[in-house]
């Protein structure tokens, strides 16, 4: 998630189209670069006015015209500037059809002329570096921007934002950290998308408790943003502080905030697996079940395999095999694999129905299971069970050639007198 939503930061939607520079008042952006700007070359009337017609056509999406009209200024005019300009025109076009890679060369072919003000120069090598990160040459946006920046003589925070962006890209993570820091340091309206970038490097380098106390921070000055607690609770469940992100899931739930399926699932999830590793699991078990019933019954929770095997698990982990049981034949109809009949093999194997057991994991083996040596060990004993001891040889056989299981299986065809 974090990833995802750090790959969006920072594209350019287009180029920002610098008409008719060389009479246009703008805003000055850099004022101390060191570039010396050259003297613009464009004299005709003519072609001044062809090229706004056809920059005009690039912003209204009209393709057809802008071609039509900027193409022949790059060909035949002898002004650089106005080539310029109009390759700058092709390139946002190049980039608006998807096409990153030729928006690049035309880009890079715009900044090469050279001859436009230093406001318009450096608004397009800043879009270049743009164009990178859309193209994932993650090394070249760093380059670009420091290109850009030491010659620009411009501190923007937005560049730290991009620059951050290619370095966790690049797996530089404390420059990346550095680099959202310092970001944030030159505005006073940081883009909250710069902190996924910081709170996935966190995660990346290991840096769990930072990560964690940026979270809580963030939900503090956000508490009913049901993104903001999405983000709390996995950094918690990344610092595997489990109980803390159920405390925190369960404050949610108390005021109703607690929304969507896979919140109801991760809650679930971290009371069942909490269950597993307490001496006394049947209370945190009775917790995560109750978690997965209260989603069904709400429609929060769609009733898949998924979700009824981890109630089946919930409800045999909290002592009630019978409900356990019940959810597990719910989930069998609605598995693409064996593994559901083989969490049903394994409790007809407790309770001694031999026969619906071997049944069972038949059903399961032929579906698939990913682990197929222990499934193998649940059919052999299913025929001890049975008295079938040359099935029972057979499939402890199958169950050697694991390695997962091959120690287990191996023993027990020594005691039947059946190795080779």
């Amino acid at each position: 998630m974090l990833a995802s939503a750090a790959l969006l930061l920072g594209l350019a939607s287009s180029p920002a189209l610098a008409k008719d520079a060389a009479k246009s008042k703008q805003e000055v952006l850099y004022p101390n670069a060191t570039r010396v700007a050259p003297k613009l070359d464009m004299t005709s009337a003519k072609e001044q006015k062809a090229l706004n017609e056809g920059l005009d056509a690039v912003a209204a999406g009209d393709k057809a015209k802008a071609e039509q009209v900027l193409q022949p200024l790059v060909d035949g005019s002898k002004s650089k500037y106005v080539q310029a300009l109009a390759l700058q025109g092709l390139a946002t076009i190049k980039y608006n059809d998807g096409d990153t890679k030729g928006a690049i060369t035309l880009l890079k072919s715009s900044l090469d002329n050279g001859v436009m003000p230093n406001e318009t120069y450096f608004q397009l090598e800043y879009e270049l570096a743009q164009f990178y990160l859309a193209d994932e040459q993650y090394q070249l946006v760093l380059d670009t921007v420091e290109n850009w920046r030491a010659q620009g003589k411009r501190e923007w925070a937005n560049s730290y934002a991009l620059e951050a962006n290619a370095d966790y890209r690049l797996q530089k993570y404390p420059e990346a950290i550095a680099a959202v820091k310092k970001a944030e340091s030159l505005t006073d309206k940081p883009d909250p998308q710069w902190n996924q970038i910081l709170m996935a490097s966190y995660t990346e380098s290991g840096q769990t408790d930072e990560l964690v106390k940026m979270a809580q921070q963030e939900l503090a000055a956000h508490p009913d943003d049901p993104a903001t607690l999405t983000t709390a609770i996995q950094a918690l469940q990344q610092a595997q502080k489990y109980p803390e992100a159920i405390q925190l899931m369960e404050a949610a739930r108390a005021k109703g905030a607690l929304t969507g399926e896979a919140n109801y699932v991760l809650l679930a999830s971290l009371y069942f697996n909490q269950a597993l590793t307490s001496d006394d699991p049947k209370p945190d078990a009775t917790k995560a079940a109750a978690v997965v019933t209260e989603g069904l019954s709400k429609g929060i929770v769609q009733p898949t395999a998924d979700t009824y095997l981890l109630l089946g698990k919930a409800e045999y982990e909290a002592g009630d095999t019978n409900q356990a049981m019940q959810a597990y034949n719910k989930a069998l109809p609605l598995a693409k694999d064996g593994e559901i009949a083989l969490q049903i093999a394994n409790m007809q194997l407790t309770d001694s129905k031999y026969a619906e057991a071997k049944s069972m994991i038949q059903q399961a083996i032929s579906k698939g299971v990913k682990h197929q040596g222990i499934a193998y060990l649940v059919l052999a004993e299913s025929e001890r069970g049975l008295n079938h001891k040359s099935a029972q040889i057979a499939a402890l056989n199958q169950a050697a050639k694991d390695p997962e299981t091959a120690e287990r299986a191996k023993a027990s065809l020594k005691k039947l007198g059946a190795t080779k």
